[in-house]
């Protein structure tokens, strides 16, 4: 897994670099939804979406590529 990455909203993530990932959850100020990526090295990455929908498909496909 050290090579595989994940392209989410213009980033590119090292996937042997997260820590863990959140559930999905409403975004302060009414901003969709959301889920953090925290990685090895203290980092978070809080992408945002405007439905819940689309913030749980994301998330699943970042799983999966986990797997």
């Amino acid at each position: 897994m050290a090579d595989k990455t994940y392209d989410l909203q213009g980033y590119t993530i090292a996937l042997n670099k997260i820590s863990f990932i959140t559930r999905v959850f409403d975004a302060e100020d009414g901003e969709g939804f959301q889920f953090n990526i925290r990685f090895s090295a203290k980092l978070r990455l809080a992408p945002r979406f405007p439905t819940r929908h689309e913030a749980e498909l994301q998330r699943s496909l970042l799983v999966k590529a986990l797997s």
